[in-house]
């Protein structure tokens, strides 16, 4: 058996960055930049109001209060969109909306919320009941981003407010490395999709809904490449075709010793692969190579050796072709609820746990039902994998590590 980071370096060292490709924003989020965004203008381009209000000269304000209010008359009304047309004047105030530019000669604005309004038959006047200073409520030009300033480096993921920047700097597109295209394949006669009928022997496909969903989370785009039966030519033409269409294959099935599988005879005479024996339960045996120059990674074919074998192996490598820097999801310590014991044989252990916080914030972690490389139900209950090394585990009350299914990449 290899150790866990021997395995993930190995494929790291293999898996190479994809090439750049030009992306509408809306294709964007999750993606990684591979130039740094300048502003080439002021953003905002001029000086606004944050508020709904009137526009008026600071000095005219002097003394406001609600038991005093200053009256200024008011001289127009400016809504957002459009250019002010007229300036603000001693003992004069322009009605205003949020994000409407600020008219020449104001240099606050006031709250609609501390005048009233009151009619005198010339253009109306508004009462104003507290004493505004020179730019109050106003966001100034460049405020945001002065011209010429940094807005988004080379190398940073895409998340909403970037792509919220990206567009106030004018572009609708932006260059990122490319999303991945992985092709996903489940293996075996004994495979039935849902919606099928099932007969004695056989099982549901629960793995290829499954690591569609992975795939789909990661970031990258998925390609259902459907059940392969244990025919040889079956297998070598979707596999064929996935390299040939594809950035990355993930299989589940046919990896472990000694087995016969299709999938495991096609990928030895087409792919330069490895198989890997790793010393963690579940997810022990690992296949993964390079087929045409597309990685091949080939996974346990127990849903929940699966699943952890997609999180520490295929998940990884494929943001680390999308050009993150951050492949691995963080590994935080929580206090064991209960006894986690295990045996001593070699191996780290990835118990499914669940997640929560007691009273006094603490992080508690408590296992999430039977620990089986077939029990799917506790893995879909589980917020994290708590990692035990060889050993005689834990016992509760102690600090455990726990691998965070639940958060994202962080290291």
């Amino acid at each position: 058996m290899i150790p866990l980071e021997e395995a993930q370096n190995r494929i790291l060292g293999t898996v190479p960055r994809l090439p750049a490709a030009t992306v509408s924003l809306g294709d964007a989020l999750g993606l990684v930049t591979v130039e740094s965004l300048a502003a080439m203008e002021p953003i905002p381009p001029f000086a606004n109001t944050a508020v709904d209000g009137y526009a008026v000269r600071a000095a005219d304000t002097a003394g406001a209060a609600p038991e005093a209010p200053v009256r200024l008359r008011i001289v127009a009304e400016l809504p957002a969109g459009r250019a002010p047309t007229v300036p603000v004047g001693p003992g004069e105030a322009i009605r205003i909306m949020t994000g409407a530019p600020v008219p020449d000669g104001a240099d606050a604005i006031v709250m609609v919320e501390d005048t009233t309004i009151g009619e005198n038959g010339d253009g109306g006047i508004v009462a104003v009941s507290r004493q505004a200073s020179q730019g109050d409520n106003v966001r100034p030009a460049g405020g945001d981003l002065a011209a010429g300033a940094p807005a988004i480096p080379a190398g940073t993921v895409l998340g909403p407010a970037h792509l919220g920047v990206v567009a106030s700097l004018g572009h609708p597109t932006v260059m990122t490395v490319r999303r991945p295209r992985v092709g996903v394949m489940s293996t075996g006669d004994e495979l039935v999709p849902p919606g099928e009928p099932i007969a004695v022997g056989q099982i549901r496909d629960s793995n290829r809904p499954m690591l569609l969903a992975l795939v789909a989370q990661a970031g990258c785009e998925p390609v259902d490449l459907g059940i392969g039966i244990d025919e040889e030519a079956v297998i070598t033409e979707r596999l064929e075709k996935a390299a040939a269409t594809c950035d990355a294959v993930v299989t589940s099935g046919g990896v472990s010793m000694g087995d016969y599988d299709m999938v495991k005879v096609v990928l030895r005479r087409l792919a330069e692969m490895e198989w890997m024996q790793v010393a963690i339960k579940p997810a022990k045996p690992l296949a993964f190579g390079m087929l045409g120059g597309v990685p091949v990674f080939g996974l346990p074919g127990n849903p929940v050796s699966s699943h952890v074998s997609f999180e520490l192996f295929a998940r990884p490598a494929l943001l680390q072709m999308m050009g993150h820097p951050r492949r691995f999801r963080p590994v935080t310590p929580a206090v064991a609820e209960h006894d986690m014991r295990r045996r001593l044989d070699g191996r780290l252990y990835l118990d499914r746990v669940a997640l929560r916080r007691d009273g006094d914030g603490r992080l508690l972690a408590a296992r999430t039902g039977v620990q089986a490389s077939n029990v799917l139900s506790a893995m879909a209950l589980a917020d994290g994998l708590a990692l035990l090394p060889d050993g005689e585990g834990y016992g509760a009350g102690e600090l455990v590590d726990i691998l965070r299914l639940d958060l994202p990449a962080d290291h």
